[in-house]
């Protein structure tokens, strides 16, 4: 069965992905420091996840393919704490730290945050790992064992036309994890858009270079169970040139059953205006509601942040919970915020009639049933 697990990292990302075949995807990471202090309550997520995470005959702990959205810290916080970096002959026997067998990154992104931000250290890690296993594959003509890694978007200046087998261009899609073909999933890679002109360029930050992608998620023969559409910190500017590109074909492209409100349910995802300075006054982008308002027939839409408040916070912003309120009212949709619950992850289930909340144990020994999204999709042709 096929699973998605949002991890309850405050406000930050950190989702795993389980596909029908068992192979797993983990999309960023947060490992507070709290969360590897045995007397604090935050909850201990590395151990949630390397609970589930199977090991390799080495005994090491694994994910068959990690994506970093972006390098904001609270994008990859603990990644050098947690997981292995380096060539495997490196790996320090009895460390417990995660094997990466497939890096899946996009250089735009790191190009943007060196010119206009300065990369934590967890940022430059995977920075430099990820570079090392482009050499690799450009040594050796292919990715060796646990050191692949696939490219997420093309670079300026043709500096990844040499790079083939492990390039995905944006507007398309691809179906394998650590070299192998899944078919048990199909993702179509949305963004990061490469600039318009060099002055567009010199705006972007890297939350404006934040992966975007869709995924078909495939459950009991059902190739299109469930779609989880997920952006990173990506801002209102590329949500409205998401809409540009993509109107068109919005249904197919942008349609999801659920989705990871991006930045956290900010407002800065919707919206040009300021949500502390201007209140029930700023106005809503029309192009960035719409990309993310694909909502089809019992959609879900998760906010990845710490409990929303009626105040002038952002992110989360109440404004965005609200847009987001109304956009599933049409669908009889669902909105959740992983900050509200816990220890334990935000846990989904992927079904052939969707994808089914697995409830918290308590909610369980009640014996009520859980809720079920994306059963039916929902024209928005």
């Amino acid at each position: 069965m096929a699973k998605i697990d949002f991890f309850r990292v405050g406000d930050g990302d950190m989702t795993l992905v389980r596909f029908e075949t068992g192979r797993t995807l983990l999309i960023d990471c947060n490992i507070r420091t709290a969360a590897d202090d045995p007397d604090d309550s935050t909850a201990d997520v590395a151990k949630q996840l390397k609970d589930i995470l199977g090991r390799d005959s080495e005994g090491r702990p694994f994910v068959d393919a990690m994506l970093l959205s972006h390098p904001d810290e609270d994008h990859c916080r603990g990644l050098i704490r947690h997981f292995h970096l380096g060539k495997p002959v490196d790996y320090m026997k009895g460390s417990g730290k995660i094997i990466i067998r497939e890096m899946w990154s996009s250089p735009v992104v790191f190009r943007r945050a060196s010119t206009n931000h300065t990369l934590c250290d967890d940022a430059n890690a995977w920075c430099t790992e990820a570079r090392r296993r482009v050499n690799r594959f450009r040594d050796v003509g292919y990715g060796p064992e646990n050191e692949k890694i696939l490219i997420l978007g093309e670079d300026i200046n043709g500096k990844t036309d040499d790079l083939g087998s492990i390039l995905v261009k944006i507007g398309e899609t691809w179906n394998r994890v650590n070299g192998n073909i899944d078919s048990s999933f199909s993702a179509l890679l949305i963004a990061p858009l490469k600039a318009k002109d060099d002055e567009e360029e010199e705006l972007l930050s890297k939350n404006d270079s934040s992966t975007i992608a869709r995924f078909k998620i495939a459950a009991g023969g059902i190739t299109d169970a469930c779609r989880f559409l997920t952006g990173g910190d990506a801002g209102v500017a590329v949500w409205e040139r998401v809409w540009d590109r993509n109107k068109g074909s919005a249904s197919e492209n942008l349609g999801y059953d659920l989705l990871q409100a991006p930045h956290h349910c900010s407002w800065r995802s919707l919206s040009w205006d300021s949500w502390s300075e201007k209140g029930d006054n700023a106005k809503v982008s029309r192009a960035a509601r719409e990309a993310l308002g694909q909502a089809r027939s019992g959609a879900t839409i998760v906010a990845s942040s710490k409990t929303i408040t009626d105040d002038d916070a952002d992110p989360p912003c109440i404004r965005a919970k609200r847009e987001y309120l109304d956009i599933l009212k049409g669908v009889s949709g669902t909105f959740t915020c992983v900050g509200d619950g816990g220890p334990d992850p935000l846990a989904y289930d992927i079904e052939p009639g969707g994808a089914k909340k697995r409830p918290a144990k308590a909610i369980a020994a009640a014996g009520l049933a859980p809720a079920l999204v994306g059963a039916k999709p929902v024209s928005h042709g």
